[in-house]
C-alpha cells in the first residue's frame, strides 16, 4: 500500500464518522469519493443524490452514467486515471442544493483529499462546485471549458451532467470541454497514459 493510499484510507475512516452538520442525520452512506490515489485530474461535484447515498459512491445515477460515457470517450475512467469527489459528502434531503453552511462545514474533507492527491487539474462539475472552488460569480454557461490558474493548479468548470440530461442540445459543447481537458492533460500531466487518437465521437 502506497503512502498516499494509506493517507486516503485514514482520511476516509475519519470522514465516514463525521457528524459535523445536520446532513449526517438523514444520510444512508457517506459518499467519500472514488478513483485512483495517483490521479493527476480531480473531478468535483456538489453533493450526492439518492443513488449515490444508497451506494456510497459519487455519480452513479443517470447523470453519473452520462459522465462515465463522456469520460470514456476521452480515455478517462474513475477506476484507472482520475478521482471524483463532492463538496459535501452526505446527501442533502430531497436532492436540494447544499446550503452554504453545509458546504463550509464539509469542505475540509475535500481540501484534505486535494492535499493528498495534489492534482494538476481540477474539473468542477456544475455551477455550485465551480462557484465554491473557482470563484463565487462564475457564469457556468459562458465560462465552461475555460481554464483558471490558482497556485499552480488549473481549474476548469464544465456543465453538470444532470444539466445535460435536461438539455441535450448542450452535449456537443460539453464534449468539446472534455476534449480540451484531454489536450491539457497530454500537455502537463506526467504519468497519466492516454492513447493517441485521431478522431473522437460524442457518446
Amino acid at each position: 500500500m502506497s503512502q498516499k493510499n494509506e493517507e486516503f484510507e485514514k482520511l476516509r475512516e475519519r470522514c465516514l464518522h463525521c457528524t459535523d452538520c445536520g446532513l449526517c442525520e438523514t444520510r444512508t452512506n457517506v459518499v467519500f469519493g472514488v478513483g485512483v490515489d495517483h490521479a493527476e485530474v480531480m473531478f468535483i461535484g456538489e453533493g450526492p443524490g439518492e443513488n449515490e447515498d444508497l451506494q456510497g459512491e459519487p455519480f452513479v445515477g443517470r447523470a453519473g452514467k452520462l459522465l462515465d460515457k463522456m469520460l470514456a470517450a476521452v480515455d478517462l475512467d474513475r477506476h484507472k486515471n482520475i478521482y471524483i469527489a463532492n463538496i459535501v459528502k452526505c446527501r442533502p434531503p430531497k436532492n436540494r442544493d447544499p446550503l452554504p453552511q453545509e458546504q463550509e462545514m464539509c469542505i475540509k474533507w475535500l481540501r484534505q483529499q486535494f492535499a493528498v492527491l495534489r492534482p494538476k487539474i481540477v474539473v468542477c462539475l456544475g455551477r455550485i462546485a465551480a462557484a465554491k472552488i473557482i470563484k463565487p460569480d462564475i457564469k457556468i454557461t459562458k465560462e465552461h471549458g475555460v481554464f483558471f490558474e490558482k497556485n499552480g493548479v488549473l481549474f476548469m468548470p464544465v456543465l453538470h451532467p444532470a444539466a445535460l440530461l435536461r438539455n441535450p442540445n448542450n452535449k456537443p459543447a460539453a464534449f468539446e470541454d472534455f476534449l480540451r481537458l484531454r489536450e491539457k492533460m497530454l500537455e502537463i500531466c506526467d504519468h497519466t497514459v492516454l492513447p493517441e487518437h485521431e478522431e473522437f465521437e460524442l457518446p
